[in-house]
């Protein structure tokens, strides 16, 4: 059954191109852990948690980055950075910038960057403003955070918020093809 499962998962996620199977895999790994981040921030801080839960109205989106992809490649590429940027900011507004969780914008930009090729430097240019419109004028737009938390609280957030960050670069590092000649198809 697991076998199946897989079989299934790879199927959806492949694609001719090869951004797009970058694209298409970060995007299923984000859906399929979405649902652990509520517990993790839980096992933090508590009840105090709920608007973690919230989070999960992006996760079907997350999940059909490779459905768009393969109906239309470009679009499903710079699908992927904007639904993290939209994610980031909704959970600005849940928990607050007081938690770090803007680092997540961190592998927007970078899958901005890495999922056009050269005759793409257009729509980069859109998918990469997106993040940077989102620390300078979103996030402060949408005030306070649902809840407050205690110093130490913060500080197990922020450090959960890094190592998820650090762990979406290594993906994204896993993921990426080695080869360059991706660049100038």
């Amino acid at each position: 059954m697991f076998s199946r499962l897989q079989d299934r998962l790879r199927s959806y996620r492949d694609n001719p191109d090869p951004l797009a199977v970058v694209a298409n895999t970060v995007a299923l790994v984000i859906a399929g852990n979405q649902p652990f981040y509520p517990l993790y921030l839980h096992a933090i801080v508590g009840q105090s948690a709920w608007p973690a839960w919230l989070t999960l109205i992006t996760m079907p989106l997350f999940a059909a980055v490779p459905a768009v992809s393969r109906r239309h490649k470009l679009a499903g590429r710079a699908m992927l950075p904007i639904i993290g940027v939209a994610n980031g900011v909704l959970a600005v507004k849940l928990i607050g910038v007081a938690t770090a969780v803007e680092l997540f914008l961190l592998p927007c930009v970078l899958l901005a960057t890495i999922l056009f090729r050269a005759t793409e430097r257009l729509t980069m240019v859109v998918v990469l403003a997106c993040p940077f419109a989102a620390y300078l004028f979103i996030d402060p737009a949408v005030g306070g955070p649902f809840e407050i938390y205690s110093n130490a609280e913060y500080r197990g957030i922020i450090g959960m918020h890094a190592f998820s960050v650090a762990s979406l670069f290594a993906l994204i590092g896993f993921v990426f093809p080695s080869d360059t000649s991706v660049q100038h198809r």
